[in-house]
């Protein structure tokens, strides 16, 4: 019920700094939590930062240690991952999501209804 579209990809050496987008489509009034997730080639999805639409309070992963911030716009339709001091270890193919109920694994793959099809970040050394 709702689409969802990245965009903000590239490559970039090590210690620069993207912005990601994610445009949203559709019932995005039914979305509780809209996330970002990521996955290297090998290894498992993985959290990357979420907001709560109640109350707009964004929630970031640990490796993300202040390097991220995550922001909207036009309410729920756009969001973005403005990521700086990015790292060889932050490249991966970065996904959004929108969850459409409340629960308390909004940082688990599962908790997701609705995913983009992936925007692929590459960092070099």
């Amino acid at each position: 019920q709702v689409q969802l579209v990245e965009s903000g990809g590239g490559l970039v050496q090590a210690g620069g700094s993207l912005k990601l987008s994610c445009s949203a489509s559709g019932r995005t009034f039914s979305t509780y939590s809209t996330g970002w997730f990521r996955q290297a080639p090998g290894k498992e999805r993985e959290f990357v930062a979420r907001v709560m639409w109640g109350s707009g309070s964004t929630y970031y992963a640990n490796f993300v240690k202040g390097r991220f911030i995550m922001s909207t716009a036009n309410y729920k339709d756009t969001v973005f991952l403005q990521m700086n001091m990015l790292e060889p270890e932050d490249t991966a193919v970065y996904y959004c999501a929108a969850a459409s109920r409340p629960g308390p694994l909004l940082t688990m793959v599962g908790a997701y209804d609705s995913w983009g099809q992936g925007t692929q970040v590459t960092v070099s050394s």
